[in-house]
């Protein structure tokens, strides 16, 4: 069978190239990439892909006979019934795609792929229309025991009919080949890391799971903090005071020097117990490789992050490894990437980063969610169209403590649906999409956009929104997707963003956005960064590939 994996833009060409920068003691000569990877040319390449997708959980489990209902609900799986009833008889009928806190991130990855699925000759994968909505319809933790059961299904049945497409062998053969163990077994955390490390730097190729140079990187940085673990008598640190700044002096500043030392960021053994300006340089440094505010002075949150085992961060970079199998391989457009943990956008041009600017995520009662899509409209002066969770959880709540809210914050009530009002916010100056939107289609509602509370970007970790992504520098943005067409200079731009009138504007070249999720990455000056699990996909994920215990 024909087919082709459309706009499917290799994410980690954006940790490859922050990477390429101040990276010399790397050789950069082992990695071939494949001239032509939008497409999977063999089970291998697909396998590589899906590595280690399965959950292991084996305690929630639900009855043999959902298969056959689902079956007589969903008749165009039924060549795929073998491969079902055997994927799940090998695990006693139970579920792969849930923990007990609902879809695990192997499942997210699954249907981000299958929703950029492009397929020609008219083939396609039973349903894919229907993914979206069923996926969508609840939060995966309020979903009911029936719906629960026919995501997971839909979800196994859709990879099976995935791999036969992809590969003339059998369903049972492609799991061997992706290192699935049917009774989710685990390594233990001594052996993957021992798997992890016996592969030697320089050695990585195409074709096997370990691909690409950030992947690399953070191998290094492994062997270094298992080096750390192994050598360095482990203490904790803890505060006498609130905190400590230049000019002070502490036996607590000899244990601050000598932690600081160990982990590269104070470059001279000096101990004695005066924070001077050498240390609070190095406390900045420090500061800034985990999403801190630089300000040089050891606080709470600053120990906090010192206090972090080098067990924990070996954890912690693993699992960031283990993202990274999932990712495809080459990119040779302009494309935009939101790490959330970072609450940092990157916009790249031909494989360089070009700025990066602050952004607001949503925080963890909304979270924004992991995908990637083409970014094809500017809007200029916005309407935001309120959802309407917010119009049932907090605009009515509003209007019955004041009458004239509405008005007050320039809202008009369009129509209704499901009962409740449909609201709007007019464009202006109070617009909560600020002045101008960036949208790039998808089933989460999700866009990039300005805002008028410009405060939040002050703060270290800006988890606030309800899910969309807020960005800094809307100008600088708008700008350089604008850059190409010649109507719109600079005067054009900021005249449209204070128009006051809705303005819609197709761009002549879609740009790819990313958003992902890595709380580890090599940044462009080679150092080792870390961020706060503000998601907590960290542990689960950790959960699922090893037998991890602190």
């Amino acid at each position: 069978m024909n087919f082709k994996i459309s706009r499917l833009y290799f994410l980690f060409v954006f940790f490859f190239s922050l990477s390429l920068y101040g990276q010399s003691q790397i050789r950069s000569s082992y990695v071939d990439l494949r001239k032509d990877s939008l497409v999977f040319k063999s089970k291998a390449n697909f396998s590589h892909g899906f590595y280690q997708i399965f959950g292991s959980q084996t305690k929630s489990k639900f009855d043999s006979l959902e298969i056959n209902r689902f079956l007589i609900k969903y008749p165009k799986f039924l060549p795929f019934e073998g491969n079902i009833q055997t994927f799940y008889n090998q695990r006693k009928m139970a579920f792969t795609w849930f923990d007990k806190d609902g879809l695990i991130e192997q499942a997210d990855n699954l249907y981000n792929r299958l929703s950029n699925l492009q397929l020609e000759d008219s083939e396609e994968i039973p349903y894919l229309n229907l993914l979206d909505s069923l996926i969508n319809a609840e939060l995966p933790s309020k979903l009911t025991a029936a719906q629960k059961i026919e995501v997971e299904l839909f979800l196994t049945a859709q990879f099976s009919a995935l791999s036969e497409i992809l590969s003339t062998e059998n369903y049972p053969d492609l799991l061997k080949d992706i290192n699935w163990k049917p009774q989710g077994q685990k390594r233990s955390y001594q052996e993957y890391l021992d798997d992890i490390l016996k592969v030697e730097i320089g050695q990585i190729k195409v074709g096997q799971s370990l691909i690409n140079r950030q992947y690399e990187l953070l191998k290094k940085h492994i062997e270094k903090y298992r080096e750390l673990e192994k050598e360095d008598h482990y203490f904790k640190i803890k505060l006498e005071k609130t905190s400590y700044r230049l000019g002070d002096s502490s036996v607590i500043i000899r244990k601050i020097k000598l932690r600081l030392n160990k982990l590269g960021d104070l470059q001279t053994e000096n101990t004695d117990p005066i924070f001077d300006l050498q240390l609070e340089n190095a406390v900045k440094q420090f500061q800034i490789r985990h999403g801190l505010l630089d300000d040089g002075i050891v606080g709470r949150e600053t120990v906090a992050e010192l206090n972090v085992t080098y067990k924990q961060r070996i954890k912690q970079l693993i699992v960031n490894m283990e993202r990274f199998r999932w990712l495809p391989e080459n990119l040779t457009t302009d494309y935009i990437v939101v790490n959330i943990p970072e609450f940092k956008l990157h916009v790249f041009s031909n494989n360089q980063l070009q700025w990066s600017c602050k952004v607001v995520v949503g925080k963890v009662m909304n979270k924004t969610v992991v995908f990637n899509a083409d970014l094809k409209y500017v809007v200029f002066s916005p309407y935001w169209n309120v959802p309407q969770s917010i119009v049932r959880n907090e605009i009515l709540r509003n209007i019955r403590k004041d009458r004239n809210y509405l008005q007050k914050h320039q809202m008009e009530i369009t129509g209704y649906r499901n009962g409740l009002p449909e609201i709007r916010q007019k464009p202006g100056t109070l617009n909560a999409l600020g002045k101008v939107k960036f949208i790039f289609p998808n089933s989460y509602n999700i866009y990039l956009h300005d805002t008028p509370s410009k405060s939040l970007f002050d703060e270290p970790i800006r988890a606030f929104s309800h899910g969309c992504i807020r960005v800094s520098e809307p100008f600088k943005l708008a700008q350089f997707l604008l850059r190409n067409q010649p109507d719109w200079n600079d005067s054009a731009i900021q005249a449209s963003m204070n128009l006051g009138t809705e303005k819609y504007v197709s761009l002549a070249e879609k740009v790819s956005v990313f958003i992902v999720y890595f709380t580890s990455f090599v940044d462009p000056e080679g150092r080792i960064n870390f961020r706060r699990d503000i998601y907590g996909r960290d542990n689960r994920l950790a959960e699922l590939i090893m037998d991890y215990q602190d």
